[in-house]
């Protein structure tokens, strides 16, 4: 080979080394390195294709809870419909305290129980309740079928309160706010400078406490859901006549409050007029007291005029 060219080719290979040198990255120690923060930014990455922010330092933020779509994608059709379902019905019974016993045992042979009771008197003496019940959704309809038998149906009215989308967007937020909760953790793990640690223990504070949150609308929808809400209105028909049966007792005591309310009324009409009572007597008095000052005789000649 020619002494030039092999001169030449050492000098290209030297100016190649040189470059690769020069472009490395210098190397650095410390929390707060370069490579630090990329291997940060990477852990704290969800899965749901958002970017990481960097907080304080290298500490960086969670991103946001993904939304219900960015959750389940193209499959949210195939998500289970959540209804929450609820019936009002109104019963005419002869024994409302039976009819609410008798739903006690409808809702125990559903699978469900008595979420409330309350029977009362109303204005014609009779007894009327409100009796709600929690039965299984699968045995909704069946449950509406036994509250009918027990009397004749007045009214009835059902509805179904469709859920899914919060439902779903909620479950999202749940595991995209677990997911940040791993994150944080993992950092935490990591993380040396006392500063850093505040500052994350800050952040999983707050991930907790709505994870929390959201568990507690989980369940709440949940009980919803599995277990519908019938509330039954029990009545007594109505007497013939429009009114219970004639009650001596009540008479003489509603005759008793009429006559105490008349002495009210006129002791009350005596104290309203007792100042035109004494102005008056006043006045008859000073008109006595003069007639009889001028003696018998004025009288007379009063009366020959």
């Amino acid at each position: 080979m020619n002494p030039k060219a092999i001169v030449l080719l050492i000098f290209c290979i030297a100016l190649v080394a040189a470059a690769g040198c020069t472009g490395l990255p210098a190397s650095t120690s410390g929390y707060t390195s370069s490579q630090d923060v990329v291997r940060t930014e990477a852990i704290y990455d969800n899965g749901w294709g958002e970017s990481s922010q960097k907080m304080a330092g290298s500490v960086a933020v969670a991103p946001m809870p993904a939304s219900a779509s960015e959750y389940y994608g193209a499959d949210s059709a195939t998500v289970e419909t959540k209804i929450i379902k609820t019936a009002d019905i109104t019963v005419e019974v002869r024994d409302v305290n039976g009819a609410a016993e008798s739903l006690k045992s409808l809702a125990t042979s559903h699978g469900g129980y008595i979420s409330s009771t309350n029977i009362r008197k109303n204005y014609q003496n009779q007894l009327t309740g409100t009796v709600t019940i929690r039965v299984p959704q699968a045995s909704f309809d069946a449950a509406i079928e036994g509250v009918k038998a027990l009397g004749t149906l007045k009214s009835i009215s059902t509805s179904g309160q469709d859920v899914t989308e919060q439902y779903i967007d909620l479950e999202a937020r749940k595991a995209s706010y677990t997911n940040q909760l791993a994150q944080y953790n993992a950092i935490m793990k990591q993380s040396t400078r006392v500063e850093d640690i505040i500052k994350v223990q800050e952040q999983i504070d707050r991930v907790q406490t709505e994870l929390d949150r959201l568990n507690g609308r989980l369940n709440y929808l949940n009980s919803r859901i599995d277990l519908s809400t019938i509330t039954v209105y029990l009545q007594e028909p109505e007497p013939v006549g429009g009114q219970a049966g004639h009650n001596f007792v009540s008479t003489i005591n509603e005759g008793i409050a009429g006559f105490l309310g008349m002495i009210d009324a006129l002791i009350i009409l005596v104290f309203t007029l007792l100042p035109l009572i004494i102005i008056g007597g006043i006045g008859y008095w000073i008109y006595s007291w003069q007639k009889n000052k001028k003696g018998p005789a004025a009288q007379t000649l009063e009366e020959k005029k």
